[in-house]
């Protein structure tokens, strides 16, 4: 078991804090070739990220200007990691400062790691808040920050990494409980015929083909989700948020919403498992553009489960984990 104060760094993709971070926002983010590798090595990625950015800017500003004009990831990060701090603290005897690394906008990693370093903490665990492994997210935000680390403070920091938790039981029960009480909203005989669309955030096809663990983590979530369900109903699975000319993985969660209804269904469900507060993919592509979708197809019940966010149970099991991590590495 570890002595001293823990430092915890929460690693998560970030998004603009404001009107004027939308772009160079997306600069950082198409300029990882670690998540879009584009032709034409650095010099072109850089080129082709700068076309991207200046002909989708002004649709992404509209995008962000319909959820208050900035993404409320960090605000909800920040609240799970002070809610991680406090159960950390109270129900597992561990001292710990908790703070978001943000993979393409502020605070990014050195900013973290500097807190640390003035704080005196030498022991630090990385937790993902990607719930399912990639290597266009997980490993693209462990890759800088082991970057960063030998960069600025090599040697300094003794560091260990928790890079995926598909299965965590307590996650896996916060999403169940978020599916079961949207379901209780839906009224009588609806509620019944209700189908789940489970979405997960896209990733490019050729991340699959290289060997990464990806789909077969999604799967691993959906399945745990439903073996806590009690009752047994339609249930399918798509993928959103694509970005970049690469192929995607499919199905597009659009394209199953449509097959649903061509099917003649009515009523969904639409779980977003990738996700573990809310931000653009879940305030904008669901509530706006998934659900005008849905009505023009003509839904008569479109409902999302609310993002886990500083949920006690979810938050509860990170703590959980964070400790038997610590027992195991010491």
């Amino acid at each position: 078991m570890t002595t001293g104060r823990l430092g915890v760094l929460l690693l998560n993709l970030g998004g603009p804090d404001s009107r004027e971070a939308i772009k160079p926002f997306l600069t950082n983010l198409f300029n990882d070739r670690e998540i879009i590798r584009l032709p034409g090595g650095r010099l072109g990625q850089k080129l082709v990220a700068w076309i991207i950015v200046r002909a989708r800017l002004r649709e992404v500003e509209r995008n962000y200007d319909s959820i208050a004009g900035r993404s409320p990831i960090l605000e909800r990060t920040t609240r799970q990691a002070r809610a991680l701090e406090r159960t950390l603290r109270e129900d597992q005897g561990v001292e710990a400062l908790v703070r978001p690394a943000m993979r393409y906008w502020h605070p990014f990693a050195e900013e973290a790691l500097a807190e640390m370093t003035e704080q005196g903490i030498r022991r630090i665990v990385a937790l993902s808040l990607y719930p399912q492994y990639s290597m266009a997210t997980t490993g693209s935000s462990v890759n800088e920050l082991r970057r960063v680390l030998q960069r600025d403070s090599p040697g300094y920091f003794d560091v260990s990494i928790i890079d995926r938790w598909p299965t965590l039981p307590g996650y896996l029960d916060a999403l169940a409980r978020r599916v079961e009480q949207t379901l209780a909203d839906i009224p009588e005989p609806r509620r019944d015929r209700t189908a789940l669309l489970f979405s997960a955030h896209g990733l490019p096809a050729d991340f699959i083909e290289r060997g990464d663990p990806y789909l077969d983590d999604v799967g691993a979530t959906v399945e745990g989700v439903l073996k806590r369900l009690s009752v047994q109903r339609l249930v399918r699975l798509g993928y959103q948020s694509r970005v970049g000319p690469v192929k995607w993985l499919e199905p597009r969660t659009e394209q199953v919403l449509r097959e649903l209804a061509d099917a003649g269904c009515r009523d969904v469900v639409v779980i977003p498992i990738s996700f573990v507060a809310d931000h653009i993919e879940t305030l904008y592509e669901i509530d706006q553009q998934l659900a005008g979708t849905a009505r023009e197809l003509g839904y008569v019940t479109f409902r999302r489960t609310r993002a886990l966010d500083d949920d006690p149970t979810f938050i509860g099991a990170l703590a959980r984990l964070l400790r038997m991590h610590l027992v195991s590495h010491g």
